[in-house]
């Protein structure tokens, strides 16, 4: 039988694959520090599967991680990589800007969440950013082009915001906070009152905001076909592929619902989707 390894699985895990997370939520989830290694053998599974994970490793950081990927497939196994779609956003941004420079007031609003896709997960200094405040509005006028390019996430997040319920944090987040949860409860306070005391306000909110950014929640590179291709023949891979997300050469793929829902939509819509091959030699 085929062992399949799904990386910073967050809640989309699957029972027949090893689902790994920075925490462990769910039962079936092995909790493991992506940034320091993988842990598993070499050559322990067929295929490697990770979604919206890479773009939060910096790029100096991000050839060692997929070349712990490499490490741990088997000959022949398959890697499959889901990022945000530089490329896709670049080109529609463009479209907008062209179009709400001759005056439409459609492409205005498409243009400015356009730029926050572009730009307020790379440069956000506290959770959620410009992009939960746009998706908290009582009305959104472009909510369809939104949910077009964004999917089950900003769904989830109008919904929230529109019940006035506290929205649910990206599982990355969700992990940040369950791994330092212990060290509020038992120094972090005690720290913090005593840094306020020695420094200013400005240097304690540089701190915070430096904490913030280290934590994992903000974008540290961005992909597209040219550079993914690249960096994957860099990390040893053969035979890189721009897939859809309901095409691989992973057997039975969208059984497993991870890139799209069990009613055939697309689970992140802004994706690109790479699969490559470890040579047998």
């Amino acid at each position: 039988m085929k062992k399949y390894l799904n990386l910073g699985c967050g809640k989309r895990t699957h029972r027949d694959w090893t689902n790994v997370d920075f925490v462990a939520t769910p039962p079936d989830v092995v909790a493991a520090n992506l940034t320091e290694g993988v842990p598993f053998a070499d050559g322990s599974f067929d295929a490697v599967y990770h979604s919206h994970v890479l773009e939060h490793f910096s790029k100096k950081q991000a050839p060692a991680f997929l070349q712990e990927c490499f490490r741990v497939l088997r000959p022949q196994g398959v890697i499959r990589i889901a990022v945000p779609d530089l490329e896709q956003i670049v080109r529609s941004y463009i479209f907008a800007l062209e179009q709400a420079a001759s005056g439409s007031l459609e492409a205005a609003t498409n243009y400015d969440w356009l730029m926050l896709e572009l730009f307020d997960q790379v440069v956000r200094e506290q959770p959620g950013g410009n992009m939960a405040a746009y998706l908290f509005q009582e009305h959104i006028p472009n909510e369809s082009f939104i949910l077009k390019r964004s999917g089950t996430e900003a769904k989830k997040l109008i919904e929230a915001g529109r019940s006035q319920q506290k929205p649910a944090s990206p599982h990355w987040l969700k992990d940040i906070l369950r791994s330092t949860r212990r060290l509020v409860m038992d120094s972090s306070y005690r720290q913090d009152a005593i840094l306020q005391l020695l420094l200013s306000s400005s240097d304690y909110r540089s701190l915070q905001i430096g904490r913030f950014r280290q934590g994992g929640e903000v974008h540290q590179w961005m992909y597209d076909r040219f550079s993914l291709t690249h960096l994957l023949q860099q990390c040893g891979f053969e035979g890189a592929m721009q897939r859809t997300a309901h095409e691989s050469s992973i057997d039975d793929w969208t059984s497993f619902d991870l890139d799209t829902e069990p009613d055939g939509t697309i689970y992140k819509p802004d994706s690109i989707y790479f699969e490559a091959i470890k040579p047998s030699t």
